[in-house]
Order: structure tokens, then C-alpha cells, then sequence
């Protein structure tokens, strides 16, 4: 009988320079299938939103005071015995794992230990240093060729591998990984092997993410710009005459909400949407939801279980969120019925986005309002003679306002109130919050609802008034989706600062967009 362990396979996966969106479609497939994920510190960590709930992950990068979690020879032997244990391991290397990312030493040890392996390239820093700097690393009227170096060669060579003498004028631009400690010896070796001091140099930090740097100077001066701007590692050092086009090429850093720290307090299910337009925008985006949301007990869904068997006697049906759709439907589907059912009822939704979510169902909203609140819609319901003696039901959060129900009542139509789904407050995370908030480093929190809000104070937990403001200071900008989540702010004291003429999440991204780049131009 053979027990020898059956072996896995290793995927060393290029993770790219950090930002998430830059890994391939080959690396995204992978996470998406490991069993084991190890990664480091150049890894954007929301890559690993792509790993299964279930797969193991285990960080090697570097941990406070710049030390390394493991040594590379440790990475090499965690690799061996994951390979072993029969799983898909990927190991997530920041850049590209053959480009100053000591892949072929990780692979070399799988290989003696005979465990398969498969490599897939990233997108390495230098290019996106450069790209995301808008310096283009080539180019016709500049240069025809590029050298990648390292600025940090392994401790103990007697000699360096970097012929300085070829170097400083056989390439046209040369970028430097790993060269802010070595700087002022670098600089010196390309002036004393014969290239200009003149020659233009930039400095790139954690390239193509929120956190992004740049500096410029020339060989004579970068060290001091370096020095003055407190740039740390990691970064890129790009030396060249391509580097006078930043003046003109220069885009990522010139978005509106470049530097602008941002807290979203949607449900995780439901932040992606306004994060994604956010981030295109430039932002960094801080997810602190204050809500999960979940079904109903069965003894709240009695009413809607009643309604359901009942549908033909109402004439029209009425959604006010996502959230609503979405649950409504579930409630539906574990009933035994599908879309079929409402054939009776008219179908009236609060805004677009909610629309967009009934047509998942193959259906199509009768009445979409103007005003996209749920007084807007009562609105456009009496306004169309809808509602006299008209019966509706209302699937909706189990705590909600009663401003619809009381309006179409008061007009003359009969209302079922059916809970469908509840807003949880989640818990923990309340330390974080309250240390990023007293950093001074956030800029703005949005809120889509009313329940974010008040969920949002709960997380909080200020111990007076003096305390909520001393933690939502005037540097901090409150964004709100529309004039019902306004009013339950300024209830608290708090000023809103942004809202929307039009209450969608796209509407609010642009917003906050709009009014950030008309402070900064001010």
C-alpha cells in the first residue's frame, strides 16, 4: 500500500502593484479555486475577497517595524508542505513573481520536492509606477530602451551584479525596485559612470493605489526631495528624460477625489456599487457597514404569507428598496410561486435602482416617480388617481417610516404593511472606527438611509453630544442620498454637507466628486 501523501499543485500568482483590479483574469480564477492562499505585504489584501469562505490564509509579508513574518527559506518549506497535503496553494506575490520577487527560488524548491507548480505573471511595479505616475517608460522622441534594476542586492556580495559603468548611459530610462535606502549611493554611481546630474528623476510610492506618492527631482537633487517628503518604502525610482512628460501626461493623481479618504456604511452586500464609482473617482474607500440585513422571523411574515394567497385582491403592489425586491422574491420562491403570481397587481417602485432590481425578476415597474421617496410616490399615485379605494401592499423593512402607508390611507386607499426583511446592527469594529475618525484622516462618510445613520451612532457609541462632535468634526464631511436621511441627521445636531438633486447612488458619488473638485480649485 502506497502512503505517500498525494501532492498538490503551487500557483504562483502575480497579484500586480496594488491595485486589485490590475490582477489577471488567470490570477482571479485561481484565488478563486484555492484551498490555501499565502501572501505578503505587497498583496493588496482584497484580493483575498476572491478566496472561497473556507480557504486557509496565511500573511508572510512583513509585520510592525518592517521585520518579515518568515524568512524566504521559510516561505520555501510552507510551500513544500502545502504542496504536499494534496491542495491548490496560491501563493500571491505583490508585482510579478520573476521580476525582483525571488519567484525561481520558491519555485526551485518545489521542484526538489517534486510537487507541480504553474506560474502566472503580473503586472509588474515598474510599468505601473511609471504608468500611474504618467510617465511613459518608453518613447520615440526620448528613448528606445529600458533597465529594471534592484537597488538592494543581497546582503553579503562581495560584488554587485549592476555593471554601473554600462548602466549609466547604455539605457535610455532606468527604474530602480527597491532603491530608497541606497538612493544616495545609486544616484552618485549613475553621476561618477557618466550620466547627467541634470538627468530627471521621480519617485513613485505604493504605485497605482490610493496611497500613491510622487516626487521629481533631477540625479543632483532627488535624494533631498526624497528626504524632504519623508518617502518611505516601497517605491520605485524612474531615471530618465521620459519623465519630463509627467507635466503632461499626469492623470491618476488629478482625479477628484484623489487622497480623499471615504467611508461607506452600506451593507457589505450592497457597498460595491458605490465603492466601485467612488474608487473611479479616485477615493480611497473605508467599508464600516453599520447594517446586515437579513429575513424576517416566521411569525413577521405572516402577514406577507397571508397577502400571498390573497394577491388578486389587490391592485397594486409597492417596493421602496433593493432590499424589499430582493426578499419579497425569496419569500415568493419558498412559497412555491414565482413572477407569475402578480399578474393582478400593478407594480410601483421608489426610484430607478429599485426598478433595475424588479427587472431581474422579468418585470417592469408601472409607475416610477419623479421624487424618488416614498413620499414621492405617494404623490405621483394620488396624482394619477391610483389610490381611492384602492387596495396596496407594502413589502418593506420590519421598522420603516410611515409616511407612505399614512399618505395613501389618508387619501383614501388601504394598505398591508408586510415585513419582509430587518436591519441588524453588526457588531465590533467600533474601536477601528473611532481611531480612524481621530486620525483627522477621513474625509467623508456617506449614508444611504436613515437606518445607516442611527446604526451608525450605535457603532459609534459617543458617550455624550460633546463626543459625537469631537468625533464628526468639520473636517469630516457627512454625504447623504436624499432629504429623509438629511433630516435624521440634523436631528443628532450634525450638519450634511453633500446631497444629490437626484437620490441614486450613482447621483451621490457624483455629488461628493463634484464638490470636492470645486474646493480644490478654489
Amino acid at each position: 500500500m502506497n502512503n505517500t501523501p498525494h501532492k498538490g499543485k503551487v500557483y504562483l500568482v502575480g497579484a500586480g502593484p496594488g491595485d486589485p483590479n490590475l490582477i489577471t483574469l488567470r490570477g482571479k480564477f485561481l484565488l478563486e479555486r484555492a484551498e490555501v492562499v499565502v501572501y505578503d505585504y505587497l498583496a493588496n489584501s482584497k484580493l483575498l475577497n476572491h478566496a472561497p469562505a473556507e480557504a486557509e490564509l496565511v500573511y508572510v509579508g512583513k509585520k510592525g517595524g518592517g521585520l518579515h513574518a518568515m524568512s524566504q527559506e521559510e516561505i520555501n518549506r510552507l510551500l513544500v508542505e502545502h504542496g504536499l497535503t494534496g491542495k491548490r496553494v496560491v501563493r500571491l506575490k505583490g508585482g510579478d513573481p520573476f521580476i525582483f520577487g525571488r519567484g525561481a527560488e520558491e519555485i526551485e524548491e518545489l521542484v526538489k520536492a517534486g510537487i507541480p507548480f504553474e506560474v502566472v505573471p503580473g503586472v509588474t511595479s515598474a510599468t505601473a509606477a511609471a504608468t500611474y505616475a504618467g510617465i511613459p517608460i518608453t518613447h520615440r522622441d526620448y528613448t528606445a530602451s529600458v533597465a529594471f534594476v534592484t537597488g538592494h542586492e543581497a546582503p553579503g556580495k562581495t560584488e554587485s551584479n549592476v555593471a554601473w559603468d554600462k548602466l549609466a548611459t547604455g539605457a535610455g530610462t532606468i527604474v530602480v525596485y527597491m532603491g530608497i535606502k541606497n538612493l544616495p549611493v545609486i544616484t552618485k554611481k549613475l553621476i561618477d559612470n557618466g550620466r547627467s546630474p541634470d538627468t530627471p528623476v521621480a519617485v513613485v510610492r505604493w504605485a497605482s493605489t490610493p496611497q500613491q506618492r510622487s516626487v521629481v527631482g533631477t540625479l543632483a537633487t532627488i535624494t533631498e526631495v526624497v528626504a524632504q517628503a519623508k518617502i518611505a518604502p516601497p517605491a520605485l525610482v524612474i531615471i530618465g528624460e521620459v519623465v519630463k512628460l509627467r507635466e503632461t501626461i499626469d492623470w491618476y493623481e488629478h482625479r477628484p477625489l484623489f487622497g480623499k479618504r471615504i467611508i461607506v456604511t452600506r451593507t457589505r452586500e450592497q457597498a460595491s456599487e458605490l465603492v466601485s464609482k467612488l474608487e473611479e473617482y479616485g477615493a480611497e474607500c473605508l467599508e464600516y457597514p453599520t447594517i446586515h440585513i437579513e429575513a424576517v422571523g416566521e411569525a413577521d411574515s405572516a402577514v406577507l404569507d397571508a397577502a400571498l394567497t390573497d394577491l388578486a385582491t389587490y391592485n397594486w403592489l409597492l417596493f421602496t428598496s433593493l432590499n424589499a425586491v430582493t426578499y419579497f422574491f425569496k419569500r415568493l420562491q419558498e412559497k412555491g410561486l414565482d413572477s407569475r403570481a402578480l399578474a393582478p397587481c400593478k407594480i410601483a417602485v421608489v426610484g430607478k435602482a429599485t426598478g433595475d432590481e424588479l427587472g431581474k425578476y422579468g418585470l417592469c415597474a408601472d409607475l416610477l416617480p419623479e421624487k424618488f421617496t416614498g413620499e414621492g410616490l405617494a404623490e405621483a399615485l394620488i396624482a394619477a388617481g391610483e389610490v381611492q379605494g384602492k387596495r396596496f401592499l407594502l413589502p418593506r423593512a420590519l421598522k420603516a417610516m410611515d409616511i407612505l402607508p399614512e399618505m395613501l390611507e389618508d387619501a383614501g386607499g388601504a394598505v398591508t404593511v408586510a415585513p419582509v426583511y430587518q436591519n441588524v446592527p453588526p457588531q465590533g469594529r467600533k474601536d477601528e472606527l473611532r481611531t480612524e475618525l481621530r486620525s483627522g484622516t477621513v474625509d467623508v462618510i456617506t449614508f444611504t438611509s436613515s437606518s445607516t445613520f442611527t446604526n451608525f451612532l450605535t457603532m459609534l457609541d459617543a458617550k455624550d453630544e460633546a463626543e459625537l462632535h469631537e468625533l464628526l468634526h468639520d473636517k469630516v464631511k457627512i454625504a447623504v442620498i436624499g432629504p429623509v436621511t438629511a433630516e435624521t441627521v440634523r436631528k443628532q445636531g450634525l450638519k450634511v454637507d453633500i446631497q444629490p438633486e437626484r437620490y441614486t447612488i450613482d447621483d451621490l458619488a457624483d455629488a461628493i466628486a463634484a464638490q470636492c473638485r470645486s474646493k480644490a480649485s478654489v
